[in-house]
């Protein structure tokens, strides 16, 4: 099952000059519930752009994106944000934790936004937690967490609303060896038993290799290849 689809998703940006800078150019894309696809390609090649028009987090200069069987085109900016958040999860390099709330708190923060009662919020977030390993640390806020644990806690948190599909920028590139190694665990545990479809944009060799399908972003268009051949 398709749930994640880019027909020639196009963004080009105007320069100081006023030229024009085209980042990606004819973008295809399919990525099927439960697939773990990666997303190489060297500093500046566009990947966090083509990551934030995946999730609706920007528009494109040309072409379409359908996310959960919903094409993007034509809707408004309350129903793409409607649609982004209840169907797209985002992990980013750091973590963006809110400092003041637990970690049981932060969980729950996108559920009681979707109108989630409070018992029913805590019961979700408590049981995320569990399974990103963090059971016993859900009273505790981002300063009394590891940098691996508050990282698992933004996975939790994006996985709160049961998304169609995880976005995930950098996620271990401000981790240490063995943190990274526990979280890329982590992806491939919940792509495979949640069967969560992710797209993960990564510098780690590691972690690419453990996807089912390895892309190659360079000079705007998006290429499969093998992993070892484009990850230094």
């Amino acid at each position: 099952m398709i749930v994640l689809e880019t027909v020639d998703l196009a963004k080009v940006y105007r320069g100081g000059d006023g030229g024009e800078i085209t980042v990606l150019d004819g973008i295809n894309l399919r990525v099927n519930r439960g697939e773990m696809v990666a997303i190489v390609g060297a500093s500046g090649a566009g990947k966090s752009t083509l990551l934030h028009l995946l999730g609706a987090l920007d528009r494109p200069t040309r072409g379409a994106v359908r996310i959960a069987d919903e094409a993007l085109d034509g809707l408004s900016d309350e129903e793409v944000s409607a649609l982004r958040n209840r169907s797209v999860g985002f992990v980013f390099q750091f973590h963006h934790l809110l400092r003041e709330f637990t970690a049981l708190e932060n969980v729950m923060m996108p559920l009681r936004i979707a109108g989630w009662d409070d018992r029913r919020a805590r019961a979700r977030a408590a049981e995320l937690l569990d399974r990103v390993g963090l059971g016993a640390r859900t009273g505790h806020k981002p300063s009394e967490l590891s940098g691996g644990e508050q990282q698992r806690t933004a996975v939790a948190r994006a996985l709160a609303i049961d998304p169609a599909v995880l976005l995930a920028d950098e996620p271990s590139g401000n981790l240490d060896h063995a943190n990274s190694e526990r979280l890329h665990d982590l992806f491939v545990a919940l792509s495979r038993d949640l069967e969560t479809a992710m797209v993960i944009a990564t510098h780690n060799r590691s972690l690419a290799a453990r996807a089912d399908r390895t892309m190659l972003l360079e000079e705007g268009r998006l290429t499969e290849t093998g992993v070892r051949e484009v990850v230094p």
